[in-house]
């Protein structure tokens, strides 16, 4: 689709603007017959997905930014409430699990094309079977996934004990061989998400060189090895170091916190887009903050619309679940808006500590205090 769609923008473009060209009919024809060259290179592969600009700035130059996929708060609910806010140009699944025992089509039921739209929603998969992940990754293209992400990067011992996510980073090779089966077996672009290593970076190069051999559209980059976890600093200039060593973009990811963070990372890596995960958990007005600055207007979030993402996320939370777990979740969700403000943490306290015995009640406790808060998270 997004090749036809390039195909079509380019020819519609060439007609608008033919009274514009001088040499008359003959230049015509060779335009004409350049442009069909052109479609036929597209349509046969013979140019990759790689070559198409997956990730454009917008007009004031702020890059492309990216949801982050995150296990655990980074859920559907998380991802619908800030769809709700937006101010991002994509989102990402946390990992589908492709285990070597895999029954495709029912794990395939998770994906949702439509559920962040009308931001687009690429489907990350997990897994170390090139068979099996192919597999899903047509599967997940039938469902109508714009783009496919290879998880190189959990860290949890569980999943790296079976081989996969950050796993892949022990042999470029496997890693190569995962991912271009995924390559071979779509037509939408595949894009891989890793860490800088496993134990330590003596195959960072490897790796990286790896992934671009594969076909792969972009690299996202958190420059962390799997030992390190989120252990505090993310090495940015590893990054940088990708940037110089690789011919696909890059994407930086880990530490943007705040919008002077996403201006720092541009500027010292030099990387294509931006990938922000832990930041818009504990702001979720950060995207339209860090755009806002590139333009050079201020954004000023509205309680009316935190009040909205609380709302969808709520709305999002299985009716079925019990309300001793629905209040977890939204405590879990609310408690992360006062990180890293210190005057914040006796309000934090008590909404974390409070004694509610149904869903209701807790948000009749804890709504008030953060509108009556608001102006200061």
């Amino acid at each position: 689709m997004e090749k036809s769609l390039i195909a079509i923008v380019g020819l519609k473009s060439f007609f608008n603007n033919k009274n514009d060209y001088a040499g008359g009919e003959l230049i015509v024809i060779v335009v004409i017959v350049a442009i069909v060259f052109a479609l036929f290179l597209i349509f046969a592969n013979i140019i990759p997905v790689s070559m198409i600009n997956l990730l454009p700035k917008d007009k004031h130059g702020c890059p492309y930014l990216f949801l982050a996929p995150m296990e655990g708060v980074g859920d559907r609910c998380f991802r619908k409430a800030m769809a709700s806010i937006g101010g991002f140009d994509e989102a990402v699944t946390d990992f589908i699990r492709v285990p070597t025992n895999a029954h495709i089509k029912s794990l395939a039921k998770v994906y949702e094309a439509n559920e962040t739209a009308p931001i687009p929603l690429a489907a990350q998969l997990m897994g170390s079977d090139p068979f099996l992940m192919a597999e899903m990754a047509k599967e997940i293209e039938s469902k109508g996934a714009h783009r496919i992400d290879l998880n190189c990067g959990c860290p949890s011992n569980t999943v790296t004990g079976r081989g996969a996510g950050s796993s892949l980073l022990k042999d470029p090779s496997i890693l190569y061989e995962v991912a271009k089966s995924i390559v071979k077996a779509v037509s939408i672009p595949v894009s891989i998400k890793m860490r800088s290593g496993y134990a330590d970076t003596s195959l960072f190069n490897e790796n990286l060189l790896a992934a671009q051999e594969s076909g792969a559209c972009f690299i996202t980059l958190h420059p962390r090895t799997k030992v390190e976890g989120y252990t505090p600093p993310a090495k940015w200039e590893l990054i940088a170091q990708a940037k110089r060593l690789l011919q696909i973009p890059i994407v930086g990811n880990g530490d943007i916190l705040t919008v002077e963070h996403a201006h720092n990372m541009s500027k010292m890596t030099n990387c294509d887009a931006l990938m922000v995960g832990r930041g818009a958990v504990i702001n979720p007005f950060i995207f339209h903050q860090i755009k806002a600055s590139f333009s050079g207007e201020s954004f000023i979030p509205r309680w009316e619309d935190l009040a909205r993402y609380f709302e969808v996320y709520l709305a999002e939370i299985p009716v079925d679940m019990p309300s001793r777990n629905k209040i977890s979740k939204m405590k879990q969700l609310m408690s992360f808006l006062f990180k890293g403000n210190e005057d914040l943490l006796a309000l934090r306290q008590s909404i974390l500590t409070s004694s509610c015995p149904t869903i209701e009640s807790f948000l009749d406790f804890a709504i008030p205090l953060l509108k009556a808060n608001f102006k200061i998270l």
